[in-house]
């Protein structure tokens, strides 16, 4: 097991990037450049060493932006592992029609320069009608087997109305998992054959995890593998679901039966055959969970092995213990006074935060 510190120092937040439109996701690429989508359908590329910043993609044509309170946008942009010398990009975004589209784009990144993607080349991978406007998921990651970690929300509504949740044949409600190498010609992705239910015969085969309710960031653990996810809550709880994608494909995270380690849908309901979240708090603390990630850098030794991550309604920085057992409370690091829409890990494992409405990028650092 990698070192855990035992007590995490005071945070503080650096900025980076100001003058941002509704920073909605983070991503790494190499050189320290970020990649930080804005809803409206802009990838700007982000130099933290020195503020340094370019246009990376604007798509903005073909997205919908939720506005003010929406849920919809270009929500999510991962690399290939392979980038630069596989030069594709993937995209998770809201078409002008309501839908959830996963596309690819080709890209480039020249001398280790500002990273630059083409529009025009854009290939749709996969693409998912939404009953209505919220609960979109939103999160793309590549995990340690090389597939693509896909987030979908629920459909919306509240309590799961069309029952996607706890249906292994409905995309939504799920963490999907593909693979984007190994493809059929037949087909814009491959199906891993160690998808729970890759025969198709009891669930939908692009399905890898089921029973979420919007699946708000989730990340790998760059040293142990494991999958850490933010579960939006409902009327009262949210939750932090940690499983280990080796040997909990199939696993089931409880929406609607529970939301959080709580009934919801039945006052009597049973958790036998669910994946209890590892961490979980309640109104008093926030309405909102926004994922994080396993802190694995050098600048802060005493907060690696602590699992950060936030709350959109009360930018509260909350720390796990990464190998935390049971139900937890989280611990509070930082009121950073953020609307906190999402982490970032660069390729040297620092962690950053997006402030929606600030439309700021800063760093996380000791504080004082």
């Amino acid at each position: 097991m990698p070192p855990i510190a035992d007590d995490p120092p005071p945070l503080a937040l650096e900025p980076v990037a100001s003058g941002l439109a509704s920073p909605i996701s983070i991503a790494a690429a190499p050189g320290g450049w970020l990649l930080v989508n804005e809803r409206r359908g802009r990838v700007v590329a982000v130099n933290p060493a020195d503020g340094e910043t370019a246009v990376a993609l604007d798509i903005s044509a073909r997205v919908l932006d939720g506005g003010a309170l929406g849920e919809q946008g270009m929500l999510g942009l991962v690399l290939h592992p392979g980038w630069p010398e596989t030069a594709r990009a993937f995209l998770h975004y809201t078409d002008r029609g309501g839908g959830t589209v996963v596309s690819e784009v080709a890209g480039t990144q020249p001398g280790g320069g500002a990273p630059t993607l083409d529009a025009a080349s854009e290939r749709i991978l996969l693409q998912v009608p939404q009953p209505a406007p919220n609960h979109n998921g939103g999160q793309l990651a590549f995990g340690p087997d090389g597939y693509l970690y896909i987030g979908l929300g629920d459909g919306g509504g509240g309590g799961d109305p069309q029952g996607n949740g706890q249906n292994p044949a409905a995309l939504l409600g799920k963490v999907l998992r593909v693979d984007v190498d190994d493809v059929p010609d037949d087909a814009t992705y491959g199906i891993p054959e160690e998808n729970p239910f890759a025969d198709g015969a009891a669930g939908a085969r692009e399905a890898f995890l089921i029973g979420l309710r919007n699946p708000w960031r989730f990340s790998f653990d760059r040293a142990t593998g494991e999958l850490w996810i933010g579960d939006v809550g409902q009327n009262a709880f949210e939750e932090i679901d940690r499983v280990d994608p080796a040997s909990d494909g199939g696993a089931n995270l409880g929406w609607v039966v529970m939301e959080a380690s709580h009934c919801y849908s039945d006052p009597a309901c049973s958790s036998e055959g669910l994946v209890l979240p590892v961490a979980e708090y309640g109104r008093d603390l926030g309405c909102s969970v926004t994922g994080g990630y396993v802190y694995r850098g050098e600048a802060i030794g005493d907060l690696r092995g602590w699992y950060l991550f936030s709350d959109y309604c009360t930018g509260l920085l909350f720390g796990l213990r990464s190998d935390a057992s049971g139900v937890n409370a989280p611990r509070i690091l930082l009121e950073s006074g953020a609307s906190v829409s999402s982490f970032g890990e660069d390729t040297d494992g620092e962690l950053y935060l997006a402030d929606l409405d600030a439309g700021t990028v800063s760093r996380i650092v000791a504080g004082g």
